[in-house]
């Protein structure tokens, strides 16, 4: 039976890093996933700033479960020596904020084309990063999303299967269901690898809605995955509910149809909260 505990990307809430904090010690939820603290990605903190919020931390005991960072998402075309420097710098932060998870992703392809074309620059540049990180002790997370090489389930796996398990998953059933494809599917090839997982709910039109009430799959898969796995799993809320601060550099605002139903983004997060505690109970 999997132990499942909560984190939350607490910058839906707000962009204001110790109101987060506030936040998350009012819901009970003990761990951050970090990723825009007072309007700043977590990736562009000086050394000095990762400090000063790490020590915040500290203050309302609220815990780092990873770095929520944009690592690989970037054009296959890009600047890959910059976004070593990046990743080199990003271990730095991950080591301020004792954790041993950096979320990361597998590159954006040109539009109109077929990604599996770029597939040897995808894993040479990979590899590049997953070299720097386990240097280090710290394990990269790929999370699945629109538009880059880990899109589908089964590029997924070829991203871990083609590096022997070194590389984590990130399993985000929401933005499988976003792009399409069946989150169900994602799970069954991808559980093997899975560090930690993401809640969100959508269909596949781009509607977000509340976990359980999409396409995601998400009861279901919980409870396949609590029999399959005795292990602590966190589980980050990301419900994106409502429009907030920096939506606009996470996704492709014509992608997604965030229904702004919630009178304020304080409750909206009770409501994507509430609805995984719901589906918790029931497992």
């Amino acid at each position: 039976m999997a132990k499942y505990i909560l984190s939350a990307f607490a910058d839906e809430v707000t962009s204001v890093f110790e109101d987060q904090l506030k936040y998350l010690n009012k819901q009970g939820i003990g761990y951050i996933e970090l990723r825009n603290l007072d309007g700043t990605n977590v990736s562009s903190l000086t050394i000095e700033q990762a400090k000063e919020y790490k020590a915040l931390m500290d203050k309302y005991g609220i815990k780092a479960s990873a770095i929520g960072s944009p690592i690989g998402k970037i054009d296959i075309k890009g600047d890959h020596e910059e976004h070593l420097n990046l990743l080199k710098h990003t271990l730095d932060l991950a080591d301020i904020f004792e954790t041993k998870n950096v979320r990361m992703f597998s590159y954006y392809y040109p539009q109109g084309t077929d990604r599996h074309d770029y597939r040897d620059e995808v894993m040479a540049n990979l590899e590049k990063l997953l070299v720097e990180a386990e240097k280090r002790g710290i394990n990269l997370c790929h999370e699945n999303e629109a538009r880059i090489y880990g899109e589908a389930p089964s590029d997924c796996l070829d991203v871990m299967k083609h590096f022997g398990g070194r590389m984590k998953t990130v399993l985000d059933m929401g933005n499988f269901a976003f792009c399409g494809q069946n989150p169900m599917e994602g799970y069954e090839l991808l559980k093997d690898y899975i560090q930690y997982i993401h809640i969100k709910d959508a269909f596949a039109d781009g509607t977000i809605v509340a976990a359980g009430k999409g396409e995601a799959q998400i009861e279901a898969i919980l409870k396949l995955y609590n029999d399959y796995t005795d292990r602590e799993i966190i589980l980050t809320l990301e419900p994106h509910l409502t429009s907030f601060s920096g939506l606009d550099k996470l996704s492709n605002p014509e992608d997604i149809k965030v229904m702004n139903a919630y009178e304020t983004p304080e409750l909206a997060f009770d409501a994507g909260t509430q609805a995984l505690r719901d589906i918790l109970a029931r497992i």
